[in-house]
């Protein structure tokens, strides 16, 4: 205990209460609100830590903020990231209750399981590097919670947003794959249906320009913070499309067709 930072752990602890009583998402109080991302992210892992009796340990990472519009849309130069806890790791066709989140989010993303571990090296990573480590590929949705957010002064709540492990709430697995060397994952087009009714659509290139480019980003970035990316963990790449905002009643369909699809019901 005596290690870790007092302020980081009482952050996490009232994010956690937070989301235990559903309240709105807001900037933390002054005196443990981050300064910086090393805060940012200090707190971040108290509030995995605090939360993973319940919700399990690290199964991956997710990476944020990875277009240039969300970028100038939160005034800030770079992703950030977050892990993913195992409990909230759901399969192709699950259900989620609109009820069990402040306000129900699903962003539409390629994920990626490793079959080798990423560890440090004297150089960054490149998307080379990580093509070389990955398995396979799928569809995936990103489940997010943004507790009601006010997007019109999220751009000076960015660190508390990171603190708030990045506002994810789970993914949604679609079937993975080995088939994918052969394809230019920038290419590739993904399209989402709500309710059979597209909503959007985007390229892999819309994520950094490569879906890798973001994965090498976001091994850097975890390593930088002495965390480890193991073989078997899963590795989302940033939202090709605009945020959908779901309710309950709704039906919503991600398809990649050289990868397939993934889906969710919202209940």
């Amino acid at each position: 205990m005596k290690n870790r930072p007092s302020r980081a752990i009482r952050a996490a602890e009232l994010l956690t209460s937070q989301h235990r009583e559903n309240k709105p998402f807001s900037d933390l109080p002054a005196d443990v609100a981050p300064i910086d991302e090393r805060e940012a992210y200090a707190i971040q892992s108290e509030f995995f830590r605090v939360r993973q009796p319940e919700l399990g340990p690290i199964v991956g990472y997710k990476v944020a903020l990875t277009s240039q519009v969300m970028q100038n849309l939160l005034n800030f130069p770079s992703p950030f990231s977050g892990p993913l806890h195992e409990k909230l790791i759901y399969q192709d066709g699950a259900s989620l209750t609109e009820q069990d989140y402040g306000r129900l989010c699903i962003e539409c993303e390629i994920a990626a399981v490793l079959k080798t571990d990423l560890p440090p090296m004297k150089r960054p990573y490149t998307a080379k590097d990580i093509s070389q480590a990955v398995d396979t590929v799928s569809p995936a949705l990103e489940i997010v919670d943004d507790r009601n957010a006010n997007y019109d002064c999220i751009s000076q709540q960015v660190l508390t947003l990171i603190a708030d492990n990045a506002w994810n709430a789970g993914l949604v697995h679609g079937a993975m794959t080995t088939n994918w060397k052969d394809l230019d994952l920038s290419k590739l087009e993904g399209r989402v249906h709500i309710n059979n009714k597209l909503e959007g659509s985007g390229f892999g290139s819309d994520v950094l320009g490569h879906p890798f480019n973001a994965l090498a980003w976001l091994a850097n970035n975890v390593l930088n913070q002495g965390q480890k990316i193991q073989a078997g963990m899963t590795v989302m790449t940033g939202t090709m499309i605009t945020t959908q905002f779901v309710q309950a009643g709704d039906q919503l369909t991600f398809s990649i067709p050289e990868l397939g699809s993934v889906g969710v019901q919202i209940v």
